[in-house]
């Protein structure tokens, strides 16, 4: 009796099932030819498929440019090189616990709007706005509201006088007023008691994520601080689930993704965009492209970018890093102490398990971040955090479950400053098709609300040039 052999092989989604009979013929010969469906949000990579829009890099930004696009009835694609959507948004499963890549908060702006309009399923918390302060080695309880200003022994009668009159002011101000003079010069000229200052350069350090206020534009700042007296709120499962949610949503709209696939070139001729070149030699070709992606990568996908803006705004960047240690503790020894932050030190803690899911476990995931300046040291950095820890949260190490620390990590690849000389996008003006779009491009938002808005930016100038025939600058909401 011949001996049945049985091979399958697979060919660009085509399943050939084939049997060779060698007492018949040494050649294998195809009983079947099957095409496998593809899957929904993925691309073969060697069709030759154009698409409207082309977005290089899957972080959020990128995401929320795929879904409005798509909305807008762009076919899309989005480039990620990493194996998994989210860039600096995804969060670490460890050991049970939920760690994002630092400490992570969402404030009352465009990017909560933004998620709440696309209707993102996300579970999440707001705790209460109340913490302390670390003034001089010792925890005090710090003014964020009628009750804690009463009891603060960091200020004076007259101190809390003072802050109170001046917080209610700061609820009114018109921000664009304040755009062009720095932070310091700001308060300096507003406030009259210096602990009233100290205290709101620790605010500010943690609504911004920035440690220059001699230079960070005032404006923003006020803007910041003003969603801030609304609460933070924390993602369930960390801010990986938005990055699911805007995957699942760009995914049932019909977007495509590729991830694991590094872009090399951003190619365009006679002033128009042509296609985005990827590492293994595949064209995507594309009318329209977002690069959301860092100022410098942008600039080194683009030939000749010399010469257009992305130069400029590549050049403006200040890059602002932390120093992030996230802890999963059994219990907290010190359940008093859930938020602090330093004021006469540049670092900050916050127990986000008191208002989100952050373990499965029901372990307490607390966050610390040091705030670095232009220079840092990973172990030093470590030791303070630590030392906070020590202040904070004594006896920690005996309920440590596990823990990740980041010693630079990027919050913002740029924010608004007084040495910009201009903001960028959403449209690289030189080249015809070409978008930008992260929280470095920003027009006065900040981090992720910047995130948000630069996307929807981008998309809306691409439907406006198709409708116009010319590029239109306004930022206006997606319809």
């Amino acid at each position: 009796m011949a001996r049945l052999h049985l091979r399958i092989r697979l060919r660009s989604r085509i399943l050939i099932i084939v049997k060779k009979f060698p007492s018949i013929c040494h050649k294998p010969i195809s009983l079947a030819v099957i095409r496998i469906p593809q899957p929904k949000g993925m691309i073969s990579m060697t069709q030759n498929t154009k698409f409207d829009v082309a977005i290089v890099g899957g972080g959020i930004a990128g995401l929320t440019a795929a879904v409005y696009a798509a909305q807008a009835g762009k076919r899309t694609i989005v480039i990620e090189k990493q194996e998994r959507m989210g860039g600096r948004a995804i969060t670490n499963h460890k050991q049970g616990h939920y760690f994002n890549l630092g400490a992570h908060a969402l404030f009352q702006g465009d990017a909560l709007a933004t998620f709440r309009e696309l209707e993102l399923n996300l579970k999440s918390g707001k705790p209460a706005n109340e913490g302390h302060g670390l003034w001089k080695g010792r925890l005090s309880t710090i003014p964020l509201g009628p009750k804690s200003l009463f009891t603060t022994p960091l200020l004076s009668i007259k101190g809390k006088l003072e802050f109170a009159a001046w917080f209610a002011k700061l609820t009114k101000l018109q921000t664009h007023k304040y755009d062009q003079i720095s932070v310091r010069e700001w308060l300096e000229g507003s406030v009259k008691d210096p602990m009233i200052r100290n205290i709101f350069y620790a605010l500010i350090r943690s609504t911004t994520y920035v440690m220059a206020p001699d230079f960070q534009a005032a404006g923003p700042v006020i803007q910041q601080l003003q969603h801030s007296l609304h609460g933070v709120t924390y993602i369930d499962r960390g801010w990986g689930a938005i990055v699911e949610e805007l995957r699942q949503r760009a995914a049932a709209l019909g977007v495509q993704h590729i991830t694991k696939q590094k872009v090399v070139a951003i190619e365009h001729q006679n002033g128009a965009v042509q296609h985005i070149r990827c590492e293994d030699g595949t064209l995507i070709e594309a009318d329209h492209i977002i690069a959301a992606v860092p100022p410098a990568a942008a600039y080194q996908l683009v030939a000749n970018a010399e010469a257009t803006s992305l130069r400029t705004w590549k050049e403006q960047a200040i890059e602002m890093t932390s120093a992030c240690l996230d802890v999963a503790l059994r219990k907290l020894p010190s359940p008093k102490h859930q938020v602090v932050y330093g004021i006469d030190q540049a670092v900050f803690l916050t127990n986000q398990s008191r208002a989100s899911h952050l373990s499965d476990e029901g372990a307490q995931v607390v966050s610390l971040i040091k705030y670095q300046g232009k220079g840092s040291d990973a172990d030093q950095d470590l030791r303070d955090l630590e030392q906070m820890l020590d202040l904070t949260q004594p006896g920690w190490r005996n309920e440590l479950i596990t823990k990740q620390y980041l010693p630079k990590m990027t919050v913002s690849y740029d924010f608004m400053h007084l040495e910009r000389q201009q903001n960028p996008g959403p449209a690289v003006p030189e080249i015809s098709g070409l978008y930008v779009a992260g929280e470095w491009a920003s027009h006065g938002e900040m981090l992720l609300d910047a995130a948000t808005a630069s996307a929807k930016r981008a998309v809306q100038q691409i439907i406006s040039r198709e409708g116009t025939g010319k590029a239109y600058h306004e930022h206006r909401s997606i319809v």
